[in-house]
C-alpha cells in the first residue's frame, strides 16, 4: 500500500488563516444581529432576539429579502437552462464560433461589477428598450453574471463524458431528450447542482450591478442594507445579514444532499 503523504505544515497554516478570514466577518454579523443594545455595536452589549423579530416587522428589509429571494430563484432557473445548453454546445461543437462565445461568456466575470452595471444601464437607455431601472433589466444583468459559473461547472463535468453511451441509448430507440435525461443528465448532475448553488448565492448577494439597475421601489437585500447603513448603524441590518447567511448555508446543504441522493439512486 502506498503511504499517504502528509499535508505540508505551510499549506495547513495558510488554509487555517484563510478559514479564519472567511469566518470572522460572518461571526461579526451574527453577533451584531444578536446585540441587545439600541445601536449596532461590536462587541455586543448582550444577547437578544429583538432585532431578529424587528426584521420580520420591517417595511424595508423583509420586502427586500423577498425581492432578492425571488430574483435569485428566477435567475438560477434561467441561468441553469441557458448554461447547460451553452456548455453542451461548447464541449461538443467543432465550430470556430465556440471560442468567441466562450470569451463573451467569461466577460461578466472578468469585468468589474461597476463597469458591467454602468454598461448595461447605458445600453438600456441608449437603445430605448424600456429595461432601464426595471425588474426584467435587473434579471438580465443577474443572468449574465451567474451563467458563466453554470457553464464552467457543467463543462468540467462534460469534458470526460463518453458520447458513445448517449449514442448507444439513441440506437436503442431513445429520443434525443430521453437520451439526455436518462444518460447525460445523471452524469452531469453534480456539476449542475454546484453551478446552481453558485448562481443562487451570487445573484442573492449581487451588489454592484444591482446598484445601477435597481430603483427605490425595487430594492434587493444588499441594496437595502447598504442604504440603511449609510444613514444609521441599525442592528436590524445585521439581523437581515443573519437571515441571508442562513439562506446561503441552507441552500448549500440542500443542494449537497440532493446530489448525494441522486448518486445513491444511480448506484441502484
Amino acid at each position: 500500500m502506498h503511504e499517504v503523504n502528509p499535508i505540508p505544515l505551510t499549506f495547513r497554516l495558510v488554509s487555517a488563516v484563510a478559514l479564519v478570514i472567511l469566518l470572522v466577518p460572518v461571526l461579526v454579523v451574527v453577533m451584531a444581529g444578536l446585540n441587545s443594545g439600541d445601536f449596532l455595536t461590536f462587541p455586543p452589549k448582550g444577547v437578544s432576539l429583538r432585532w431578529l423579530i424587528a426584521f420580520f416587522k420591517s417595511d424595508i428589509f423583509l420586502p427586500a429579502f423577498g425581492v432578492s429571494f425571488g430574483l435569485a430563484l428566477l435567475t438560477t432557473l434561467i441561468s441553469t437552462v441557458l448554461g447547460t445548453l451553452t456548455a453542451i454546445f461548447l464541449t461538443r461543437s467543432k465550430s470556430r464560433v465556440k471560442e468567441l462565445l466562450r470569451g463573451i461568456i467569461v466577460l461578466p466575470v472578468v469585468l468589474p461589477g461597476v463597469v458591467l452595471g454602468l454598461a448595461l444601464y447605458i445600453f438600456y437607455v441608449w437603445t430605448g428598450v424600456g429595461l432601464a431601472r426595471s425588474y426584467w433589466g435587473l434579471l438580465i444583468g443577474h443572468v449574465l453574471v451567474t451563467m458563466p459559473f453554470i457553464v464552467a461547472t457543467i463543462t468540467a463535468s462534460l469534458v470526460d463524458f463518453d458520447l458513445s453511451v448517449e449514442e448507444a441509448a439513441r440506437s436503442l430507440g431513445a429520443s434525443p431528450w430521453q437520451a439526455f435525461r436518462k444518460v447525460t443528465l445523471p452524469i452531469i448532475a453534480p456539476g449542475v447542482s454546484a453551478g446552481t448553488i453558485f448562481a443562487f448565492i451570487i445573484s442573492f448577494g449581487q451588489f454592484e450591478l444591482t446598484l445601477f439597475l435597481s430603483t427605490p421601489d425595487l430594492q434587493t437585500l444588499p441594496i437595502a442594507i447598504y442604504t440603511s447603513l449609510r444613514y444609521a448603524f441599525e442592528p436590524t441590518a445585521a439581523a437581515a445579514g443573519i437571515f441571508a447567511i442562513a439562506l446561503v448555508i441552507t441552500s448549500t446543504l440542500v443542494a449537497s444532499r440532493l446530489v448525494n441522493i441522486k448518486n445513491l439512486l444511480n448506484r441502484r
